[in-house]
């Protein structure tokens, strides 16, 4: 498992945990097709995590 906010920062959406924090908790991340405003969401393999229109899926 990984949380989504580092999840975004291992993909190199953001650079930092501040900046996954603000796209996250202004509701520009979806998870599995739905708005995801915990930081701390754990990802298992599979899901699929979209913003600003790209899509990633967790394989870790």
């Amino acid at each position: 498992m990984i949380k989504l906010d580092q999840f975004l920062k291992f993909m190199g959406v953001t650079s930092t945990g501040g900046q996954a924090k603000m796209i996250i908790i202004d509701g520009g991340v979806k998870v599995n097709g739905i708005v995801e405003t915990r930081r701390g969401r754990k990802l298992v393999l599979g899901d699929k995590v979209t913003v600003e229109g790209q899509t990633f899926e967790v394989e870790i």
